[in-house]
C-alpha cells in the first residue's frame, strides 16, 4: 500500500530568523491540508482496520525510499516463512507514521532517527520508543553553485530542515568552519536558529520540510541533506558536499525502528527486529551505496534514547 503526502510541518518552538526569504522554495512545499489528507489515506488504505486480534500480524507504516523499502521487503518475505504476516503501508509523511502507532492503528514504523523521535515525543506528548536500529543515518551540505562551505558568500542562502531536531545538524556543522557562533551548552539535538549568537556572513537560512530538501537544493547557495537521499535522488554525483557532520553528533541521528514500550517487549517486536537484522537485508546493505551505510545492530538503542530523550525535555 502506497501514499504519497509530503507535509510541510513548524513544530511549535522551530523559530525563522526574521528577513528570510522563501522565494521560489515555496512552490515544492505541500498544501496546509496534507496532514488531514494523510489521515484519511491511512484509514482508506486499511492501515487503522488492520486485524487487532491476529497475534501473527504486524502493522508497519514505513517510510517510501528505497533504504527502507528494500530491507521492509525482505523482511516481510522472512518473517511469511516463519508464520507471520507484515502488513506495510507506505507514506511519504513525516507526521503520521508516530501518530499512527501511538494511536494503535499501526504496531511500529521505520522513517525516523532517535532525535526526530524524542522531538515528536516531546511536541506531542507520547512515550513511542526506538525497538531496534536499522542504521547510520549521515547528513551533509551540498551545493550547486559552491565548491567550499568557505565560499558561501554574504547573505547566502542556506536551506535547513524544519523539524527541530535535524535544525541543529545543518548549524553544527557552520560553526565548525567558522561560519557561525552557537550559545554555549547547546547541544546539536536542541540547537536551533534561536541559538545563533554570530553570523558574520549574514547566512539567510529557509527552513524546509526535510522530503523537500532534495527539490529545493537549486534555489539556495548550499542545502541540508541525508546523504542516502542525496545518492537516490542522484544529487550527490551532481551536487559538491561542503561540509560533514563531526562523528561525535552521529549516534542521535541513527534510523530505528520504533514502537510502543508494550509493544517493544513483545514476541513480534523481536520476530520483526530478527527479520529486519537478517544477513539478507545484511546483504543488501553491503550492495547498497557501496555498502555506505554503517548497521549497529548489536546495540541496544533504548539506553542512549532515554538519555537523549531528558536532553530534550529539558530544553
Amino acid at each position: 500500500m502506497y501514499f504519497n503526502a509530503p507535509h510541510f510541518n513548524t513544530p511549535k518552538n522551530s523559530s525563522a530568523v526574521p528577513g528570510t526569504s522563501r522565494r521560489t522554495l515555496l512552490k515544492y512545499l505541500a498544501a496546509a491540508g496534507a496532514a488531514a489528507a494523510s489521515a484519511t489515506a491511512l484509514a482508506s488504505c486499511g492501515l487503522g482496520g488492520a486485524s487487532a486480534g491476529n497475534s501473527r500480524t504486524i502493522r508497519l507504516i514505513s517510510s517510501q525510499v528505497k533504504v527502507y523499502e528494500e530491507p521492509v521487503t525482505i523482511a516481510a518475505r522472512l518473517l511469511k516463512d516463519a508464520g507471520w504476516d507484515l502488513q506495510t503501508t507506505f507514506v511519504n509523511d513525516i507526521n503520521q507514521p508516530n501518530i499512527a502507532v501511538a494511536n494503535g492503528e499501526a504496531d511500529a514504523n521505520c522513517f525516523q532517527h532517535m532525535a526526530y523521535l524524542a522531538q515528536f515525543n516531546r511536541d506531542q506528548g507520547l512515550d513511542l520508543v526506538p525497538l531496534f536500529y536499522i542504521r547510520n543515518s549521515p547528513a551533509v551540505l551540498y551545493s550547486y553553485k559552491h565548491k567550499a562551505v568557505t565560499d558561501l558568500p554574504d547573505g547566502a542562502t542556506v536551506s535547513i530542515p524544519v523539524d527541530t531536531a535535524n535544525n541543529g545538524r545543518a548549524l553544527f556543522m557552520l560553526r565548525a568552519h567558522g561560519l557561525l557562533d552557537l550559545a554555549d551548552g547547546v547541544t546539536v539535538v536542541t540547537a536551533s536558529q534561536q541559538d545563533i549568537t554570530a553570523n558574520p556572513r549574514n547566512l539567510k537560512f529557509v527552513e524546509v520540510d526535510q522530503l523537500s530538501l532534495s527539490q529545493t537544493l537549486e534555489d539556495v547557495d548550499a542545502g541540508f541533506m541525508f546523504q542516502s537521499t542525496a545518492v537516490d535522488a542522484g544529487i550527490h554525483e551532481k551536487a559538491t558536499v561542503i561540509a560533514e557532520e563531526q562523528e561525535d553528533d552521529e549516534i542521535p541521528y541513527r534510523s530505528i525502528f520504533a514502537g510502543t514500550r508494550e509493544f517493544a517487549g513483545s514476541e513480534a517486536a523481536d520476530a520483526l527486529r530478527t527479520a529486519v537484522q537478517s544477513d539478507e537485508v545484511r546483504e543488501f546493505f553491503a550492495g547498497y551505496q557501496d555498502g555506505f551505510f554503517q548497521l549497529p545492530w548489536d546495540e541496544d538503542p533504548l539506553p542512549a534514547f532515554d538519555a537523549l530523550a531528558a536532553s530534550v525535555t529539558a530544553s
